[in-house]
């Protein structure tokens, strides 16, 4: 089962970048999700959020969305 939240580790390695710059981009993300009412986790970022702002919302298994 995969784990909800990713690290900066995991961040830095899937963007091929610095792990400070990883660090500002989880910082934004969450402050994003702040700013919808959600409660976030410092140095942490939701993987679903993050998939879907780097590489656009999955599809549903039907091939739509």
């Amino acid at each position: 089962m995969e784990k909800k939240f990713m690290r900066v580790d995991e961040v830095a390695q899937e963007l091929e970048i610095s792990v400070p710059y990883a660090y500002k981009i989880i910082k934004q993300l969450n402050d994003e999700l702040k700013a919808q009412g959600f409660i976030t986790i410092s140095g942490r970022v939701n993987r679903a959020y993050f998939r879907e702002r780097f590489f656009g919302k999955p599809k549903n298994e039907k091939g739509e969305g």
